[in-house]
């Protein structure tokens, strides 16, 4: 009997210590896919993907960094997207950010050269200019409860310190229950002397994260698309959903609207990917949500999601667990406990 699935791509931050060796450790025999990748890397002087997950060490700095990450985030999670049991039917593909692109590739509207050509391209610039900063803050409540009111102030705060001389912060991520917040270093230490600690942990600065999906990304898009033409893009093999929530059809998808998004409104506008996941949900119905390595980080973000909108009547975190417990709707492919789920 075949299992209905949305695919769902990590982007930024999910490589981490404990993912060192993925690709060695989950795909030995993806050779020939990370040769490619490699060679890439080679003819642009960088570090080859194989060598940075063989490492036996592990740095933040140098790991987290854009032309970093990035490459070894694409060929984790493409690979995990080409790994899944047979009887599996992916019925639509989504993302989280630079996931986007990485869906782009799991979809089939680029090809897994293409795709990594993207990504690698797209987190170089993100890094040599390095523009603002990000943080995330909770705005849920602690059984993920969405809270409307909450989250218009933290909203109508951003938009207030952004209309301080000298301050720039705005949404870049609707994360479930989270925020994620972009701007110059001005507005980023007024919001976080503005909002009380949560959990010990938020408001939380990103690492080597640029104000990504904000208009001070507009030079990083405006090289992007200088560097990456519209051929590459082709009709999805299966429906994308992007960081709108808009649905991209198979046999119906312009390519050149798609390019356009994917180096234009991607890049420099709010990525909605609670609503990119809520949609995926109302519009397909699977079985299983099933996000693919590296990490297990955004499988908190799916869940919210998945409760603020109701779904299956779950309304809180534990509805959520106790689903979970019963029959896995949401599978962690960067999980060693739920990966077996995924790929048989």
């Amino acid at each position: 009997m075949t299992r209905t699935a949305v695919l769902i791509c990590p982007g930024r931050g999910t490589y981490n210590k404990a993912e060192l060796g993925y690709l060695r450790r989950h795909h030995a025999d993806k050779a020939a896919l990370f040769a490619g990748f490699d060679a890439q890397r080679r003819d642009a002087g960088q570090e080859e993907v194989t060598a940075l997950d063989g490492a036996t060490r592990f740095s933040v700095s140098k790991y987290s960094r854009g032309d970093i990450a990035s490459p070894l985030i694409y060929a984790s999670a493409l690979a995990d997207a080409q790994s899944l049991a047979e009887d599996i039917e992916v019925v639509a593909v989504t993302g989280n950010s630079m996931g986007w692109y990485i869906a782009l590739a799991a979809a089939g509207a680029l090809s897994a050269a293409d795709g990594f050509k993207v990504v690698n391209t797209m987190g170089t610039l993100m890094q040599e200019q390095l523009i603002g900063g990000q943080l995330v803050y909770p705005f849920a409540g602690p059984d993920w409860q969405n809270d409307p009111v909450r989250k218009a102030e933290l909203l109508a705060l951003a938009a207030g310190i952004n209309a301080r001389e000298g301050h720039e912060l705005a949404l870049s991520i609707d994360l479930g229950g989270l925020l994620v917040l972009a701007g110059n270093e001005a507005g980023l230490a007024a919001f976080e002397g503005a909002v009380p600690v949560v959990d010990e942990r938020f408001p939380m600065r990103l690492a080597n994260h640029a104000a990504f999906h904000t208009a001070l990304q507009a030079p990083v898009a405006a090289e992007g698309r200088k560097r990456l033409g519209a051929a590459m893009f082709t009709q999805p093999e299966v429906p994308l959903i992007d960081g709108r929530g808009q649905i991209w059809w198979p046999g119906a998808t312009d390519t050149q609207a798609l390019w356009d998004y994917t180096l234009g409104h991607q890049v420099v506008e709010p990525y909605d990917f609670s609503r990119a996941l809520q949609n995926a949900a109302y519009e397909f119905a699977p079985d299983l949500f099933i996000v693919t390595g590296p990490g297990t980080t955004l499988g908190g973000a799916v869940a919210q999601s998945l409760v603020h909108c109701g779904w299956n009547g779950m309304t809180g975190k534990a509805a959520f667990k106790a689903r979970q417990a019963e029959n896995p709707l949401l599978v962690s492919m960067g999980d060693e406990a739920q990966r077996g789920i995924a790929t048989g």
